[in-house]
């Protein structure tokens, strides 16, 4: 039996624009989920939040719509450890999809290799503490010692103010660190200011990607990203520039679409791809960031 959204949860954008900025031949967004259809991917007894469905087919045509080659679908928190949906949606894009997993401690060698070929090439570690209820860090290492021989990378989440306490345990990881939403800054201090260029530091000392994804989650001050507006997040810019910079071999892009736990407006995804040239400004870091990085990440040595 479907259970009801969370209260004031919002739904997908039901008719995105169509983009003014072409993304470049082989785009990949590095940055989706699924939700369910609850009715065949039932959600997580132990969620924080009950969401709308959002499944394959929406991702896919939302992918077409958008201009996107290939898409790296992670794990939705609200399906717990259980990737079945995520795992469905990525054999069903061929090779068109990667995703990333959530595992438990437990999990078993024949597992990941089952996850492996189905076009995992990941697990994510969340340390947002209003979407779990505790990351363990023993437990955490276990998982990256047993993904590691895989060649996976760990995806971090977690808030920037929680980096200080975290930047030790996250570079004795033996895996690749690829950092969601660029450590979610405080985006109210400036780009230059020592709490970034810490967690810059922090990039710059390791093996560590960043995707400068959801200006829209980020901002303070928008504006926001609906009715055509050409200017959206102009408070996120400086600090998702500043990250193509400094590491333009190492970024990632993506639209986070269904968009999750967004409480104060639903994006326009046709505009959140036109917010990618203000933050990527030459042709040659949007080719980076949108094809030759994420094709690097996962799907090394393969041709566009």
């Amino acid at each position: 039996m479907p259970t009801a959204k969370t209260p004031g949860w919002l739904d997908w954008h039901p008719d995105p624009s169509r983009p003014a900025f072409r993304l470049p031949p082989g785009a990949v967004d590095a940055h989706c989920h699924v939700f369910g259809p609850q009715a065949a991917f039932p959600f997580a007894p132990q969620r924080k939040y009950t969401p709308c469905d959002a499944g394959k087919e929406q991702l896919f045509a939302l992918r077409d719509h958008l201009g996107i080659s290939r898409t790296v679908v992670v794990q939705a928190t609200c399906h717990g450890t259980d990737n079945s949906a995520m795992v469905d949606a990525v054999r069903s894009a061929g090779n068109r999809a990667r995703g990333v997993a959530s595992v438990r401690p437990d999990v078993t060698e024949r597992e990941l290799e089952e996850l492996h070929a189905a076009g995992v090439r990941g697990v994510r570690f969340n340390f947002v503490r209003r979407l779990v209820d505790a990351s363990p860090r023993d437990d955490l290492r276990v998982i990256a010692d047993k993904v590691a021989p895989l060649g996976w990378h760990v995806v971090l989440y977690f808030e920037s103010a929680d980096l200080p306490d975290l930047e030790d345990f996250f570079a004795s990881l033996p895996t690749p660190l690829v950092v969601d939403h660029m450590g979610r800054p405080d985006v109210t201090r400036p780009a230059d200011g020592p709490e970034f260029s810490r967690f810059l530091r922090f990039v710059g000392d390791g093996d560590v990607w960043v995707k400068v994804t959801c200006p829209e989650r980020l901002s303070a001050t928008g504006p926001a990203a609906l009715n055509g507006e050409r200017l959206p997040y102009a408070d996120v810019v400086p600090f998702g520039r500043r990250v193509v910079e400094e590491f333009p071999d190492r970024v990632l892009w993506g639209t986070d679409w269904p968009h999750p736990n967004l409480t104060d407006h639903m994006p326009d995804d046709g505009l959140l791809v036109d917010y990618v040239p203000r933050i990527a400004v030459t042709p040659e870091q949007r080719r980076k960031l949108l094809v030759d990085n994420p094709m690097n990440l996962y799907w090394p040595g393969e041709e566009i």
